[in-house]
């Protein structure tokens, strides 16, 4: 209780001193100006960041084209209070996204505005190796609770992924070709024209890389082989405008990637490998009237993990060969419409979920064959859910809504929204927002044979978050944030070694608490952004991990894998018109990890220092080299698999 009053005193008392600090009046045309970026996801619909209390944080292109070879998990675990598990490993590891200590699956991905998930997962994650970043215009990321304009899934926020789209009004080609450590090599090209009519744009990636080994040999003697990927990835997309008033939207990608896996922590396995396959089709209609716009957009996923561990290399004594399957195919439709009047802004719409999962197993091994019966099932979701935002001329907003959902197995569940935000003389904005969230249980939870629970009711949220943000023209900007997060119902998987038996519960309850601290600074040619963010939690539950019943209820920390403390400082110089330079230090400190049956273990805090430069050759080439981890530092994201060492990427981008 003295950290969560500590927090709020510390964003009280440096919001105040910052106030005191502002710059005088005649700044605030250029501080109009920052707070006028126009952002998507806070509202679904097109809203100038001074006109919510909503903490949204934006990577625009030209961050994305500073980043030289990251793939996009590297690129979200600089962001404040976001963690990217799997981030600084072997291409290909299984990552899982973390906003303000939230556990896995309790991070809604979205493309372009548009829910993704795999119903084929345990948690319902969608996998972010799937996304190349030459093919990303800009990334938002909102945080709190947000399932009454994204329904499930969205307990400690949104990341919204919007795809490239063509620019400016004749042909343009954009193609890059880069390679560095672990045999890495990219290439990727871009087609995009737009005229009176029609926008459209078509992007291909392809990586290879020969990788290193995933899992740590401890004694060094074990000659781990190297875990490659191979990946490629295609998207595409073509907006019509058939008149003022009506545009339609067509889309489609696909990702395919090939990786190898090792058998699990400090074990090495030379034949097992994973494919991975993601087909997405969508549309979109939107129609402009009066007082708003109409929208309906449709979007079908598809997913495929195929894993093979074959007989010749046998890590397990008990395993020889083993071939498994998961599919997931989701379907996801909703229609909604925004208005706006003089001080009122109302948004209102509906979206059905339909959920499936084809999940095949077989292997062989000292016991004989084993094959449990096929899992083929379904769940659908259908959601109404408003939003009303009344704001005045002296900068009070306030925003309230609601959902109401309606699941086929457990039936119904509601959330709600209260954001109101002050803004003072185009400088200072004060904003407390309070959200309660959801998270449905995933078909795995409802279905699976030998842990499966029908009975199972979504995983329930009640998120509050209060701070301020200082604008100061163009040249400055910072924002502190006051977070905590109340999940009750949380499900916990048990399992009984006596019995043998295993069964998702409804049993535990999570906090968490803490801060955030951004900030962005430029002068001239000089630019400074660093954010700190506070991190801690506990969970509380009636049950142990054996599904024992407890005499009364045990409290434990519950951020596994998630630092307490974290920090990013990014310094960028453009050194002439052509040259630009920039280091990022990125630093987090020690961390737990869950050990089954056992104290967890500690992972040691560590700091890594990246250099990037570039240099512009005429106004079409860009070369340029990114070095990572300069410091040759050895570190440990997850216990047991091996983190990025001194890396880089070298390579030239073209538009033409």
């Amino acid at each position: 209780m003295k950290k969560k009053i500590f927090v709020v005193a510390a964003v009280i008392l440096i919001s105040s001193r910052l106030i005191a600090q502002q710059v005088p009046s005649q700044q605030q045309e250029d501080t109009t100006k920052t707070l006028d970026e126009v952002v998507l996801t806070a509202s679904k619909y097109p809203k100038k960041q001074s006109e919510t209390g909503k903490v949204v944080t934006v990577i625009n292109r030209q961050q994305l084209d500073h980043s030289g070879g990251k793939s996009l998990a590297e690129i979200l675990n600089t962001v404040s209070g976001t963690t990217i598990i799997g981030a600084n490993n072997n291409p290909g590891t299984n990552l899982t996204a973390s906003i303000r200590g939230a556990s896995g699956g309790n991070v809604l991905i979205l493309i372009d505005g548009i829910p993704v998930n795999d119903p084929s997962a345990i948690n319902n994650y969608f996998d972010l190796n799937l996304f190349a970043v030459d093919q990303i215009e800009r990334i938002e990321i909102l945080k709190g609770g947000q399932s009454t304009l994204y329904g499930s899934d969205a307990v400690a926020g949104v990341i919204n992924i919007i795809t490239r789209k063509a620019s400016g009004n004749k042909l343009g080609v954009n193609a890059g070709v880069s390679g560095g450590s672990y045999g890495t090599f990219k290439e990727y090209a871009g087609l995009s024209g737009n005229n009176n009519k029609i926008n459209y744009s078509v992007n291909y990636t392809h990586l290879n890389s020969t990788g290193f080994s995933s899992a740590y040999d401890s004694t060094g003697k074990g000659n781990f082989d190297k875990d490659g990927i191979n990946q490629h990835a295609v998207n595409g997309n073509i907006l019509f405008r058939a008149n003022e008033k009506i545009q339609i939207r067509l889309s489609g990608s696909y990702n395919y990637y090939k990786t190898d896996l090792d058998a699990s922590a400090f074990v090495d396995e030379k034949d097992y490998t994973v494919k991975n396959d993601n087909a997405q089709g969508g549309a979109g209609l939107v129609y402009n009237h009066k007082n708003g716009a109409l929208h309906f957009n449709y979007l079908f996923n598809y997913v495929s993990r195929n894993y093979l561990d074959d007989s010749g290399y046998k890590s397990s004594p008990y395993v020889d060969y083993s071939k498994s399957l998961y599919v997931g195919r989701t379907h996801f439709a909703e229609v909604y419409n925004n208005w706006k009047w003089t001080n009122w802004e109302l948004l209102a719409g509906i979206d059905y979920r339909f959920n499936n999962t084809f999940q095949r197993y077989f292997s062989i091994g000292a016991f004989g064959p084993y094959e449990p019966p096929i899992l083929n099932v379904k769940a659908t979701q259908f959601s109404p859910y408003a939003s009303l935002i009344y704001k005045t001329e002296n900068g009070f907003t306030m925003e309230a809504g609601s959902r109401w959902n309606n699941h086929s197995v457990y039936g119904n569940n509601f959330t709600y929204t209260l954001n109101p935000s002050l803004l003072i003389h185009h400088k200072v904005k004060i904003f407390a927002n309070l959200y309660s969230a959801y998270k449905v249980p995933s078909l795995y939870q409802l279905y699976d044979e030998s842990a499966g629970n029908k009975d199972l009711k979504p995983e329930k949220g009640i998120i509050g978050e209060a701070g301020t943000e200082i604008f100061a023209g163009k040249s400055f900007h910072v924002r502190i944030v006051g977070f905590y997060r109340n999940t009750k119902d949380a499900i916990l998987y048990t399992y009984n070694p006596t019995t043998f038996e295993s069964l998702y519960r409804n049993v535990s309850e999570q906090k968490n608490y803490g801060a955030e601290l951004e900030a962005n600074y430029t002068a001239g040619k000089l630019s400074v952004a660093a954010n700190y963010t506070y991190t801690d939690g506990k969970t509380k539950s009636a049950f142990d991990g054996t599904g024992t019943e407890l005499s009364k209820d045990t409290s434990y920390y519950n951020l596994y894998r998630i630092p307490k403390n974290a920090y990013n400082l990014t310094i960028g110089y453009q050194a002439t018109k052509s040259f630009f330079v920039s280091a990022l230090l990125h630093s987090v400190s020690q961390r737990e990890e869950f050990i089954y049956g056992s104290s967890p273990a500690i992972l040691k805090g560590y700091t890594t220092i990246d250099l990037y430069g570039a240099y512009q050759l005429g106004r079409k080439f860009t070369v340029f080299a990114d070095f990572r981890n300069i410091t040759d530092k050895k570190y440990f994201d997850w216990l047991g698999y091996n983190a990025k060492r001194f890396n880089f990427m070298v390579g030239i981008n073209a538009r033409l």
